[in-house]
């Protein structure tokens, strides 16, 4: 047990009237975005705004934090810093920061704001929480995938702030770690632009068959995470703060999020249970939902995290349909919600029919025009005339309310408040001596710095009849009307018989409240250096000196024995061994440490607590890392070990994360697939090419899951424990709308990475990259054949070599491969070089 503190409830607010709501429903913190640097792009305020919201958001107690949770590209980096500098002087009281160069600046410029690291970091375990901490963060947001078990073991490890999502929406993919919308649509969910390719449909094909799955369309849509039931061990664990998604949600869903677990952490704190009501609860689904549940943070259940049905929306699941008629709908009702809040005139439903039609068809719903209970208990719904089509209606099909304008009743007094609705507590400790001026000192119970002393300008009588009690003065004090305060204990310390009238009290209590609200607005900014000139420090301490001598040199990647033999043919500078199954990867190694080829060996993603014995064994292979997690960054630092390489999913996108890794030990560092191919040049620049190590040809990355697709629908199990582990045994592919197949496949966490249909090729940017100095080049194999990586791999080698053209390479490539080439990530827009800073 570790409570020291209770944990913040923190509050997402998109624009003002979330952020109001946010504060009326009882919320520690509200964090929030500006117009750039932030994963929610579409919302947010204008810089010029900041100073009104942390006055409006102090002025209730209640605390600010800016979101900066995106990675940021070098033409960047100074009106980045500039940002941080405004930021901090506007009394933000906390900045979240994906990026870790940035991390690491904004530290230099706001020594005294404080840091939180975002869940963009992906960390999951205490040594990626050591590492945050190198960077100058104050406190961590863990993974989404963490269990409580997890979450408790980490905190047990390391005195540091740790923060958890408890309500929202899940990504199927580890934040920070999902390239989908950079991969197919130029966009990119490290720099706000998520395109929600999760949400899509997908047929699941296995050893190169469709696998029939009825209603199980969306393959990769998690439903929403709902913790409430979970809060009492979250305050047990010691957590920070406990935070709810939804910087794209309305007022109504922040609000009613947000009284929820304020009055779930209140009970927690005091020892109770957990005590929310049906209807409360009903609520939260109505309100937003895909179907809520702990999911991970339970511990893992594969077959809860995606049911597959619907990938949006769908609110509180009423009945089913029993009979279509001319002019109405029949339905059975199904659930707890049809008897605690049964369906009335002005509901909005949907009607649905994913048992026979796809979601992605439109779906027919509207408001209830007419409900008429049948003797069979059977409720008859009727609609307005044209508002449903009732030839696209069956029975069988579900019917959800989507829509209850009760709902929207019940949350008025809190979204359109006219008066504070959440106020802050106020204890008041009062001495009284005959003769002498009543002093007060007047402190809020939540935020007890904030103190103001009141002395009344006259002296105290004496008593004739009634002294000074404390039921009088909490008579008065009490009365404190639409102020944001309300009264709490009175500590009366008393000597003598002193009398003191009301008309002496109330201009106390009025004089106090004015001094409080003056006190919570008045700015704390603490020291901030001026951006410009710590901006250049930074960047002139990474200036390149590499030297841009040597010949290039070729690096594979191989995730089976057939691809591995095939590779070693060519004699290339490094082979990567990149498999699922630990067992087989000694006896690979062996194979090629006998050979003059380098051994090199991949780490996973992710490492969870309980874990760590898989670096170990990595360890013990006594060769080259190819890192691709944080934590193991703090882990590798305190052992010896061979040369490490940082992959690109510690997101190196500019200069200043270089530097930070470098520091750590890397010899060399592969770029984001954020960075198109002339960023990547760019920083080759900035660093020294010699530092770089680019991946040239690869089917992109672009989903990384805790969430096992082998599992979810090629067995009955619920984790590795269980599964039978198909994925040892299966070839497993996601055909998408389009009719291409994106590779699945598992690593030894049991973690799934789905891979890009097309192979990515770097070869219409090579003669570039090579002037820029490049010299260590990286081919990664997914699914492809022992011959397609002698035929890739083997044409690369000769394009390294001189022997021929990029031009010669690219035909040979697209010949090679059977889902053809895609520029995919690296494609380089028009007038990249003048993008406007991240908008």
């Amino acid at each position: 047990m570790n409570r020291t503190k209770k944990p913040e409830v923190m509050s997402p607010a998109g624009y003002w009237p979330q952020l109001r709501a946010a504060v009326e429903a009882g919320a520690d913190a509200v964090y929030f975005g500006l117009k750039h640097f932030t994963a929610r792009a579409k919302v947010g305020f204008e810089p010029s705004e900041l100073p009104e919201v942390m006055r409006t958001l102090h002025q209730r107690g209640v605390r600010g934090f800016v979101t900066f949770n995106t990675l940021v590209f070098e033409h960047e980096l100074n009106e980045a810093a500039r940002a941080v500098e405004e930021i901090a002087r506007a009394g933000a009281d906390a900045l979240i920061i994906q990026d870790l160069g940035i991390a690491k600046l904004a530290r230099e410029i706001a020594p005294d704001i404080e840091i939180h690291a975002s869940t963009q970091m992906s960390i999951t375990d205490t040594a990626g929480v050591a590492f945050a901490r190198s960077l100058g963060v104050d406190r961590v947001t863990l993974a989404r995938e963490l269990s409580l078990a997890e979450i408790r073991a980490i905190a047990s490890q390391i005195a540091c702030e740790l923060e958890v999502f408890v309500h929202g929406a899940l990504c199927v993919s580890y934040s920070g770690q999902c390239f989908s919308s950079e991969a197919w649509g130029g966009r990119s969910a490290n720099r706000g632009q998520c395109a929600q390719a999760c949400r899509l449909p997908y047929e699941l094909v296995v050893d190169g068959r469709v696998e029939p799955l009825a209603d199980a369309r969306y393959l990769l849509s998690p439903g929403d995470l709902y913790a409430l039931e979970q809060v009492p061990e979250l305050v047990d664990i010691g957590v920070s703060a406990l935070k709810i998604e939804g910087r794209y949600k309305d007022a109504a869903y922040v609000a009613l999020t947000t009284a929820a677990y304020r009055k779930a952490v209140d009970q927690a704190w005091a020892g109770r249970a957990v005590a929310l009501e049906p209807i409360e609860k009903l609520r939260l689904e109505q309100v937003y939902s895909r179907g809520l549940g702990p999911h991970f943070m339970s511990g893992t259940n594969h077959q809860k995290v995606v049911e597959g049905r619907a990938p949006r929306h769908r609110g509180l699941l009423m009945g089913r349909v029993t009979r279509v008629g001319n002019d109405s709908v029949t339905i059975a009702s199904v659930g707890e919600a049809a008897s605690i809040a049964p369906l009335k005139p002005g509901d909005g439903v949907v009607f649905d029919a994913a048992d026979w039609r796809s979601p992605q068809e439109r779906e027919e719903g509207g408001r209830i025009f007419e409900r008429t209970e049948r003797r069979d208990g059977e409720i008859e719904l009727r609609f307005g005339n044209g508002a449903i089509r009732l030839d696209r209606v069956r029975a069988g099909d579900l019917i959800w309310r989507t829509d209850d304008p009760d709902v929207d009743r019940a949350v008025r007094p809190i979204t359109e408040a006219t008066a504070p609705v959440h106020r802050q507590r106020v204890s008041v400790k009062v001495v009284a001596r005959e003769g002498q001026s009543l002093r007060t000192e007047w402190r809020l119970d939540r935020h007890p710095s904030v103190c103001v002393t009141v002395e009344s300008a006259q002296p105290l009588g004496v008593a004739q009849n009634r002294a000074l009690t404390v039921e009088l003065l909490r008579e008065q004090f009490a009365r404190l009307g639409n102020t944001a305060y309300e009264l709490s204990e009175i500590d009366l310390d008393r000597s003598g018989s002193p009398f003191a009238p009301a008309s002496l009290l109330n201009p106390l209590r009025r004089e106090a409240v004015e001094r409080l609200q003056e006190a919570q607005t008045r700015s704390n900014v603490g020291a901030v250096r001026a951006a410009d000139a710590i901006a250049e420090k930074a960047l002139r301490n990474v200036a390149s000196k590499a030297p841009l001598l040597g010949r290039s040199e070729l690096h594979l990647l191989v995730r089976t024995p057939g691809q591995l033999a095939a590779a070693m043919e060519l004699s290339p500078a490094s082979i990567t061994l990149d498999y699922l199954d630990l067992y087989g990867l000694r006896p690979s190694a062996e194979r090629l440490r006998a050979s003059a080829i380098e051994l090199r060996v991949a780490t996973p993603r992710v490492l969870k607590p309980g874990e760590e014995k898989i670096l170990n064994f990595l360890l013990s292979l006594d060769c080259a890392l190819l890192v691709r997690g944080s934590g193991m960054v703090e882990q590798l630092a305190a052992t010896a070990h061979r040369m490490l390489i940082g992959d690109f999913s510690l997101n190196t996108a500019n200069s200043l994360t270089a530097q930070v890794l470098s520091e750590s030990g890397f010899a060399r560092l592969t770029p984001s697939h954020d960075l198109n191919a002339a960023q990547i040049s760019e920083l080759a620049g900035r660093i020294g090419p010699g530092r770089l190590e680019v991946v040239a040809y690869q089917h992109l990355p672009v989903f990384h899951t805790e969430h096992c697709v082998f599992c979810r629908f090629l067995s009955t199990g619920t984790s590795y424990r269980d599964c039978g582990r198909p994925c040892e045994t299966h070839e497993v592919g996601l055909r998408d709308e389009q009719g291409r197949v994106h590779p699945v496949i598992a690593d030894v966490g049991c973690r799934n990475t789905v891979f890009g249909a097309e192979a990515q090729d770097a070869s219409l940017y090579l003669d570039v990259w090579r002037e820029a100095g490049i010299r260590h080049y990286r081919l990664e194999f997914a699914h492809e054949s022992d011959a397609e990586v002698r035929h890739v791999a083997g044409a690369w080698k000769e394009a390294l070599a001189g022997r021929i053209t990029s031009t010669e390479l690219r035909a040979r490539l697209k010949a090679a491969t059977s889902d053809g080439t895609t520029e995919g990530s690296l494609f380089v827009p028009e007038g990249w070089a003048h993008l406007p800073v991240l908008q």
